[in-house]
């Protein structure tokens, strides 16, 4: 064959080779503006360095090998005993270990520690994205933990540890550990109240063992999980829904009963395994109060949510800048793709809304570390923003994802490309620690129970009043939105869109190039535009908002 059938031409180079945070310009001056001036040096240097990993080659292939290799699990040893263990290719535990070890389920033990693990966690994941799993649960299990200080003091050093080891260790041999959760049953799904798994007490104070079926159990290699349970009414307590720390391996080194019965087949997400797990007379140590388990572990489900909109927003910003590069190096109908009308204006439409995500996902995470320092009103914008974070930025994830794969072409179809993998993994989060309608009644609930949660969120928005027109009707518009209650219930996702594309255009107009707010506020709160990307006011300085989001390679 000719070997001129072989030139090949007009196609762009792999975007790797890069520093991942320094090459976003939307994170790093989130992080420059929530950071103090005599941290901000430290901490660019640690996102940098953990964005040249990202970026790598290496980086990038231990991706692409943990998504080829998923996990396997194994039941029995070779003599028949039950080991109920998960295997793992070793591109996963790279993965896990550097994240570890860059300090990714440690928020606590550092100045703007929530700021520098989330935007940490941003930067690492773009490699990929299913080992973030057992990251944000590790790391949002030490709220819960906190609830009982000697559990805490034993648990909390091993959780924010820089270092992994793998193996299934009894906790006082390891200095370092993961937790998983367990919560969802098959007769209940997010309905956790009506769990069946039962806790029998023991003889010994806050010692219990566990009988059930639990149908999703995430990253069911970790040390131990948070699980919940039904204690049977008594002498001793009125019993209920309970939270437990429950161990995989015993002080003493032998297994607890955990039954993995089989590994989920999922969408995406397939370097992380799921599992279904059974108990049978399980030991685990009581969280908190006997019939108080959602109280319990609701600090770790704010967490892992938060991360959820973190996670999200990681997998749009890697979306957006594999379309962009494509585009600056793809020519077609005489020019490159990206200086044609049409292609800028979806290219500038995908790049808003990423930065509207990681905007909101920095700010909440910066208004995590205020709350954990004793700032009540950022507590209670918490209360109400991650929900309605929650339910907006992962729910537009999607979308995205897939109109940034069309700007490949069939190229972007290709498992090669990296991009189905990103649209696989795209509708994880949404549905992860409750889905859409779940978070649109979180709201309602946050803002029917708790006045101090709207003050805070209105307070927040009101920093921006004055700015736009297009804004201030927007607020406007989503007050004469929360004056009525009538049918509320059945506008709880209409409320909550309103108020994070108000919250996201506020962070806009006050933090933003003057090019980004304004197209933000004309699209997405003026309603110029369309019900697709790339329907934008042909009159914006489009050229401005895809060169800020292009990777300079």
């Amino acid at each position: 064959m000719a070997a001129s059938t072989h030139t090949v031409t007009n196609q762009a180079p792999p975007l790797v080779g890069y520093d991942v945070f320094a090459a976003d310009t939307a994170l790093s001056e989130a992080v420059t503006r929530h950071t103090g001036p005599e941290h901000l040096d430290r901490v660019r240097e640690e996102l940098g360095e953990l964005g040249r990993a990202a970026g790598s080659s290496q980086g990038q292939k231990w991706g692409a090998l943990a998504n080829e290799n998923p996990p396997v699990l194994r039941t029995h040893d070779r003599y028949g005993h039950r080991i109920d263990e998960v295997d793992f290719h070793p591109s996963w535990h790279r993965l896990l270990g550097h994240a570890v070890s860059a300090g990714l389920t440690d928020a606590r033990t550092r100045p703007h520690g929530q700021l520098r693990r989330a935007a940490g966690f941003f930067v690492w994941t773009q490699t990929e994205a299913g080992h973030g799993c057992p990251l944000s649960m590790t790391h949002a299990a030490v709220p819960a933990l906190r609830t009982d200080p000697e559990l805490a003091a034993v648990w909390e050093p091993r959780l924010t540890s820089r270092v992994y080891v793998p193996e299934l260790l009894p906790a006082d041999r390891k200095p370092g550990a993961l937790f998983g959760m367990a919560m969802t049953e098959k007769q209940g799904g997010s309905d956790v109240r009506a769990n069946t798994t039962r806790a029998d007490p023991l003889d010994a104070p806050g010692e219990y063992l566990l009988t059930g079926h639990k149908w999703f159990c995430s990253a069911p290699m970790s040390d131990a999980f948070l699980v919940l349970a039904q204690v049977p009414s008594s002498a001793r307590g009125d019993g209920g829904l309970t939270c437990f720390l429950l161990p995989r391996v015993l002080p003493d080194g032998t297994r607890n009963p955990f039954a993995v019965q089989r590994l989920k087949n999922k969408l995406g997400n397939r370097s992380n395994a799921s599992a279904e797990v059974e108990f049978d007379g399980t030991w685990a140590r009581r969280v908190g109060e006997e019939g108080r388990g959602v109280a319990t572990i609701i600090g770790m489900v704010a967490a892992t949510r938060l991360d959820c909109v973190t996670a999200s927003a990681s997998l749009m910003r890697q979306a957006v800048a594999q379309a962009v590069h494509h585009s600056a190096y793809r020519s077609a109908f005489g020019g490159p793709l990206i200086d044609k009308p049409l292609m800028r204006n979806v290219l500038a439409d995908l790049a808003l809304e990423s930065e509207a995500a990681t905007a909101l996902a920095m700010r909440l995470a910066a208004a995590q570390d205020a709350a954990d320092g004793g700032d009540e009103n950022a507590a209670h914008l918490l209360r109400l923003a991650v929900p309605v974070a929650k339910y907006w930025v992962t729910k537009r994830c999607q979308p995205l994802v897939g109109e940034a794969l069309e700007c490949l072409g069939g190229n972007g179809y290709v498992e090669e490309s990296g991009m189905p993998r990103l649209l696989r993994e795209s509708p994880l989060n949404s549905l992860w620690e409750g889905a859409g309608n779940i978070q649109a009644l979180d709201a309602l609930r946050a803002l029917r129970r708790e006045p101090a949660a709207l003050n805070a969120f209105l307070l927040e928005i009101g920093r921006a009043r004055g700015a736009d027109h297009r804004l201030d009707a927007g607020i406007k518009d989503l007050l004469a939105e929360l004056a009525d209650l009538s049918g509320i219930e059945a506008r709880a996702r209409r409320v909550a869109e309103r108020m994070a594309l108000v919250l996201q255009g506020a962070l806009l107009v006050r933090f933003a190039p003057p090019e980004v707010a304004d197209a933000f506020c004309a699209s997405r709160l003026g309603r110029d535009g369309g019900g697709t990307f790339g329907t934008l006011p042909h009159t914006l300085d489009l050229a401005s908002i895809v060169d800020r989001s292009r990777v300079p390679v």
